[in-house]
């Protein structure tokens, strides 16, 4: 452990003589330090997005997974009665857990975003709405639906599959996508990381050559773009997390009205995973001018 740690200290220390060989700035640094900054902030949106996304799937999944709704529509003489057999059929139903009809109140509540809160659902033909819990066993929606055609022919069964499904999909769509985005980060800061250090050794090539003609090794040569590129990503990286992190806490907090535009913030320990973007930024930095400066310096005479 120690001597890992003593080869970390050595990197961020750097060697004098090394540094010489990159100069500390130009259009390069600033190019790196912008890009990492620019990529780090996006890469916090992009985890927010496809956490968010993460959390809005499960919710949905678990709040509608074990619901069905029974909507009864029948003439108003014969609403109660229906409804009074529609709820004797879920009573002997395997898998129902509780079976409640919603009172007109409920039912108003329900449709007062549409037609405000004074709809008179007493004196319209509103189809009774029964609100079904099923055990963790589930129900056999097929059979109660023979049931009810039998014995109560006003009642229709939504088990919510038919919109919940699509519903899910779409936001288990929407997180894989924001993990492809931050793939796409890497890769494209890793790209201008590439560009910026092979333009660096291309304008270093004389001094690169006295360095060769004086005993110095490839090796050292590329350690020094290597590791002043690195802590350039890193510092870069380390920016723009803090200024993703202070958008993102600017935004709105999670509010059930609000759905999801309200809810894409980071919540509890999900705040710590910023915090590994820039470790990674500065691994992708390394990893791309190593590559570049060891196939620069191959190439040079």
């Amino acid at each position: 452990m120690k001597p890992l740690l003593d080869q970390l200290a050595g990197f961020v220390l750097g060697d004098v003589r090394a540094d010489q060989v990159v100069p500390p700035t130009g259009i390069t640094a600033r190019l790196t330090l912008f890009s990492a900054a620019v990529m780090a902030f996006v890469a916090v949106c992009a985890l927010s997005l496809a956490l968010a996304a993460g959390r809005l799937a499960d919710r949905w999944e678990n709040e509608l997974a074990r619901t069905a709704t029974l909507r009864i529509s029948a003439p108003s003489a014969q609403m109660a009665a229906q409804t009074k057999a529609a709820l004797r059929v879920l009573e002997t139903t395997t898998g129902v857990a509780e079976a409640r009809a919603l009172s007109d109140a409920e039912q108003a509540a329900l449709l007062a975003p549409w037609f405000g809160p004074d709809l008179p659902v007493d004196q319209l033909p509103i189809p009774r709405l029964i609100e079904i819990v099923e055990t963790d066993e589930g129900m056999d929606g097929e059979g109660l639906r023979l049931r009810l055609a039998a014995e109560v022919p006003g009642a229709v069964l939504d088990d919510h599959n038919r919109w919940r499904t699509p519903l899910v999909l779409a936001a288990e769509r929407f997180r894989l996508l924001g993990l492809v985005v931050l793939l796409l980060i890497g890769a494209a800061m890793a790209a201008m990381i590439t560009l910026a250090a092979n333009a660096s050794l291309a304008a270093n090539a004389q001094v690169i050559s006295v360095l060769r003609l004086v005993g110095a090794r490839d090796s050292f040569i590329a350690g020094a773009f290597v590791r002043r590129f690195t802590l350039r990503a890193l510092f870069g990286a380390a920016f723009g997390v803090a200024l993703g992190c202070g958008a993102i806490l600017l935004l709105p907090r999670a509010q059930v009205e609000g759905g999801f535009l309200t809810g894409l913030g980071f919540q509890g320990w999900h705040w710590l995973l910023p915090l590994v973007i820039v470790p990674l930024a500065a691994a992708v930095a390394y990893a791309a001018t190593r590559a570049a400066a060891q196939i620069t310096l191959r190439n040079m005479p």
